[in-house]
């Protein structure tokens, strides 16, 4: 069917409600058309990060249809891999994020699966996406579901899947679920009528704040009360979760932006609410600079992700998502007890800066590098984990920290994602003792930086909308694979290497990602967005200097802004 018939089909479809059809029929086949075949030209797939998408009517948008029929594939594929008893019991656990719909989202997931004869557990409120990852473990489930869209805009949400050790589910076992999707070609098929009896509502918090409060590295309760804090969960879940652990952790002087501090599914304050975007942490700054803060923290709406900047000569600094990483590695490396005879792992992205990964190795520290996104670093917690249960001690390692340079972090494994909880207050006890000190974070780079040379980390974005969007992608991929776009460096710069990540990185499986590495060790890497229709490009120039190092960005940029420009 062409997508105006199958708007019509929906519209005769006895399965959808009337309140869908209305929003189909203030569609106008020629005033909106295109419009209704951005809604109905393809299904909205689920991939192997999951599912996100724009909310709306139409197989290509987030709504109770389009994720009943993901939940009735999952209910399968979880009939094939456990037996009914297992299922009645353990079950899934599925929680929420602040955004519109979300809460309507998640009990369509649990009315189907409970329709299914699968015991599920529901949050009670919006909580963040590590305290759903720590939910699957703490009430022993077969898996996890999570209703968010994480830092994309208000008209998004999406739709996370998690195994029963409490990481995203892995490539392998993606690629089975997504066969199963696939095959149900009827809403018929999604059995949307819930059974009360197997679902349980459910409020695990004190709990997860125990676990996250057990990665508490610093202890001096004094140089906690003296460091001044400004926190913004930016409309989003981490407000009480992120309060809580700074509070129990003996941090008493804690201010949230005000205008940002209640759960608002429309994030009135900012647009893109994603605080690895200034715009986003306009208000914290503003607020920190009126009352004297040292340190600013903010979280994305699901808080998995953490962002900082701290007061340096009087000016409040943001620092980059590789800088975080850079400083928790540093401090984790000298003050976490190693256990003798035992061999410990930082676990980074292949987009990530290398800084991380000289500190861990410079301590002793096994470093290892995975496909961007976090659930590649989630398939290394379970190869730690199959090792040490099959006492395999060649493969058994501790896992330390795992990071990408998104402003995710993970310390410890009471959760198996990106947790922005933990890192806060890891962040904060970092910022109160170099305090103590009469250092600044900022500071403690620098000092970094002498002793292993200065990283300059950048990222570019392009962003490709609309029906054509993912051709130009696969065009300009297409583009850099094929043609020597740095030919006219060889002059200037040490001579770049096109290493394909499925190349240069042998235990990484294959992917869609390009890196083109100097004889410094400097690099730049391009790689479509897996979640998003965009195309990011990362760079990470090394240098004795701050000055050479910005020189090489400069000429680097030029060169692929040149290029992108195009394809516009």
């Amino acid at each position: 069917m062409n997508y105006v018939e199958r708007y019509k089909s929906w519209l005769e479809d006895k399965v959808i409600d009337e309140r869908t059809k209305d929003e189909l029929k203030r569609l106008d086949l020629e005033k909106d058309k295109d419009e209704i075949e951005d809604r109905f030209y393809t299904d909205l797939q689920f991939g192997t990060g999951g599912m996100r998408g724009v909310m709306g009517a139409g197989p290509n948008r987030m709504n109770k249809y389009t994720i009943g029929k993901v939940t009735q594939g999952f209910a399968y594929y979880l009939k094939e891999k456990f037996d009914e008893k297992t299922l009645s019991k353990n079950g899934v656990v599925v929680s929420f994020d602040v955004r519109n719909n979300s809460e309507l989202f998640a009990n369509v997931v649990v009315n189907v699966l409970s329709a299914n004869g699968i015991k599920t557990y529901l949050f009670d409120r919006p909580v963040p996406t590590p305290e759903l990852s720590f939910a699957v473990s703490y009430y022993g489930c077969s898996a996890g579901i999570n209703i968010t869209a994480s830092h994309n805009p208000k008209e998004y949400n999406g739709y996370k899947i998690y195994d029963e050790l409490g990481c995203q589910l892995s490539l392998e076992d993606s690629g089975v679920l997504i066969e199963i999707i696939n095959k149900i070609t009827n809403f018929l098929e999604v059995k949307f009528e819930g059974n009360e009896n197997l679902i349980e509502r459910v409020n695990c918090t004190d709990a997860f704040i125990e676990a996250v409060l057990a990665e508490s590295l610093y202890h001096d309760e004094k140089a906690k009360q003296n460091l001044k804090i400004v926190y913004t969960p930016v409309h989003g879940t981490g407000n009480i979760p992120i309060r809580l652990a700074l509070s129990k952790d003996g941090f008493t002087d804690v201010n949230v932006v005000p205008e940002q501090e209640l759960p608002d599914g429309n994030f009135p304050t900012a647009s893109y609410p994603n605080p690895e975007d200034p715009k986003a942490l306009a208000l914290a700054l503003n607020l920190a600079k009126k009352i004297g803060a040292d340190l600013v923290l903010a979280s994305d709406p699901d808080s998995d992700r953490t962002a900082a900047a701290v007061m340096h000569n009087g000016e409040c600094q943001i620092l980059s998502g590789n800088q975080i990483g850079t400083l928790l590695v540093d401090y984790l490396c000298k003050h976490k007890k190693f256990e003798t005879g035992k061999k410990y792992a930082l676990v980074k992205t292949i987009v990530t800066s290398e800084l991380g990964e000289v500190i861990a190795k410079n301590h002793g520290v096994n470093v290892f590098t995975t496909l961007t996104g976090f659930k590649f670093i989630g398939e290394k917690i379970h190869r730690f984990d199959d090792a040490k249960k099959a006492g395999d001690k060649t493969r058994d390692f501790e896992f330390m920290m795992g990071y990408e340079e998104s402003i995710g972090y993970l310390i410890g494994l009471h959760s198996k994602d990106k947790d922005a909880v933990a890192s806060s207050m890891i962040v904060a006890e970092m910022c109160a003792e170099y305090k103590s000190q009469n250092k600044t974070l900022i500071d403690r780079l620098e000092e970094i930086y002498k002793e292993y040379g200065y990283y300059k980390d950048f990222q570019d974005c392009y962003v490709f909308g609309g029906k054509t969007g993912i051709a130009k992608m696969q065009n300009v991929m297409v583009y850099f694979r094929n043609n020597s776009i740095f030919d006219d460096l060889k002059s200037k710069i040490d001579y770049l290497k096109d290493v394909k990540a499925e190349e240069g990185f042998g235990f990484i499986p294959r992917s869609n990602v390009l890196r083109f590495t100097l004889n410094d060790g400097s690099w730049i890497a391009i790689r479509p967005s897996g979640t998003e229709p965009k195309i990011k490009i990362y760079y990470s120039m090394i240098d004795k200097t701050k000055e050479g190092a910005n020189e090489k960005l400069e000429k680097v940029r030029k060169i692929i802004i040149n290029t992108m420009d195009s394809f516009a």
